[in-house]
């Protein structure tokens, strides 16, 4: 995989732009929005899929497959660092010395204008940036926006709009959010990640504290992260709300009644005020009051702020139900770091009742399942039933020697608990197979497991209601 690099100068003129993988999330939401813009666009992508057939729609040429031919007439190439180093589109522009710039870096081009609402976190980003989104839109505000997921309620994770106002979802895996020009900041936490690139915890930490110091009007952080917490403390010259349960939160959280639907009261500039989302669990609770410290920062009024917070309605990949067979409910999850996981199953615990948890999970990157292989066991033995494996999607990285998904179910105190396959078919068969009336099976993970449902429903239509489901195991 190529090494993202920042040090392309972007040009004033973008030209024809050619997106290499238009079909990922981030790239697809980036690429509406260049055509919206006026941008002569097209890509390539190794699969057709709904969001390529989008873009088509749209009058976007989509080369399925990658080929330098592709690239003919193009004036400036839009990577990732996810693509390989020996695409041919990626060496074909090279050796022509046209523009190679980072989807960030396009992002940051487009949005160059605006008063930018950034929204960055290792985990909670998408959720609460989507929130802030509806939120705007039912206040009778108008902004643009770029998301790393679908916001249910609205069919895209991107769209333009009239007013000033541009909300984003600003990705911290390689450096990139520190390319933007913010005027709001919201952390939703500091958890260590992508060690791959920063190469040591404090670089992370201090990456976030780059970017919490660019905004110009405010932070809003959490009260509760501790390493957010290390961040605020060297914002000495900001602007900054605290957001979260902690006891000395500017906007605290309390009251918390998580069940199928979450609520909770919020306390901020000495008044109370409550609400009741569309959405389960406490992490979508305190995701809605980091949203609601950045409506109250543009202007809007706290308890109306907190009402149009509560039209929310979840983003595709967010435990989303997927399909219901003979009483077994398949769910969907992008959580794909502990933290991520701990807070998806214990939503899922809230709403489940006396039925069981079955995770089907995807490792996402070889470096963090290496590194973090022990805390994802803990983390699934401890709140779910039984866990299935599957091997790992390695993203923008090469495989490791010896990291596999068997590390995670290696480490598993009760081995009666886990289960690993290394095909997705006998993942699925088995899942359905243990799946009792009333549990939830939950395909998770950052990759493309989620392309598993189909074989998995199937798996649950072909038992025949006459088999018994096997026992529960303590």
């Amino acid at each position: 995989m190529i090494k993202s690099d920042f040090s392309q100068t972007v040009p004033e003129h973008l030209g024809a732009v050619h997106f290499v993988g238009i079909g990922g999330a981030g790239m697809s939401g980036i690429a509406h929005l260049f055509v919206t813009a006026g941008l002569p666009v097209t890509g390539s992508d190794i699969r057709a899929t709904e969001t390529v057939e989008a873009l088509q729609a749209r009058g976007v040429r989509v080369s399925i497959g990658h080929s330098a031919e592709n690239i003919l007439g193009v004036d400036t190439l839009i990577v990732t660092g996810a693509i390989a180093e020996d695409n041919p589109e990626y060496l074909a522009a090279r050796a022509s010395g046209l523009p190679i710039v980072h989807r960030a870096q396009a992002l940051a081009w487009l949005i160059r204008k605006h008063r930018v609402v950034a929204v960055a976190g290792a985990h909670g980003k998408t959720t609460s940036t989507a929130m802030i989104v509806t939120a705007l839109l039912e206040l009778g505000g108008d902004p643009s926006f770029v998301n790393g997921g679908v916001i249910r309620s609205l069919g895209v994770s991107a769209a333009s709009g009239g007013s000033d106002v541009f909300v984003v979802e600003a990705d911290e895996s390689d450096g990139s959010f520190l390319l933007y020009g913010t005027a709001i900041s919201l952390i939703t936490n500091v958890d260590p990640d992508h060690l791959d690139h920063y190469g040591s915890e404090e670089a992370f930490e201090e990456a976030f504290a780059t970017f919490a110091r660019g905004a110009s009007e405010r932070v809003v952080i959490s009260s509760d992260d501790p390493r957010a917490v290390a961040v605020t403390a060297r914002l000495a010259d900001r602007t900054v709300t605290t957001f979260g349960q902690h006891s000395d939160a500017d906007v605290r959280l309390h009251s918390v009644v998580s069940a199928e639907a979450v609520a909770f009261s919020i306390a901020y500039g000495g008044a109370d005020y409550s609400t009741t989302l569309r959405v389960a669990g406490l992490h979508n609770a305190v995701n809605a009051a980091g949203a609601f410290g950045v409506l109250v920062a543009l202007g809007y009024e706290p308890q109306a702020a907190l009402d149009a917070i509560a039209h929310f309605e979840g983003t595709e990949r967010r435990f989303e139900l997927r399909g219901e067979v003979r009483g077994v409910r398949v769910y969907d999850d992008f959580a794909h770091h502990p933290t991520e996981i701990r807070a998806a199953l214990s939503g899922a615990r809230g709403v489940v009742g006396g039925g069981r948890l079955i995770p089907i999970f995807q490792p996402h990157l070889y470096s963090r399942t290496r590194q973090m292989a022990a805390e994802f066991a803990e983390t699934f033995e401890s709140l779910a039933d039984h866990t299935v494996i599957v091997p790992i999607y390695g993203a923008r990285q090469d495989p490791e020697p010896g990291v596999t998904g068997e590390l995670i179910s290696e480490r598993f105190t009760d081995s009666s608990k886990v289960a690993y396959f290394t095909e997705w078919s006998d993942a699925a068969e088995y899942a359905a197979s243990i799946a009792h009336p009333g549990d939830f099976v939950i395909p998770m993970g950052g990759g493309d497991i989620y392309r598993i449902i189909p074989q998995l429903l199937a798996a649950l239509e072909a038992i025949p209601a006459s088999v018994p489901r096997p026992p529960e195991t303590d």
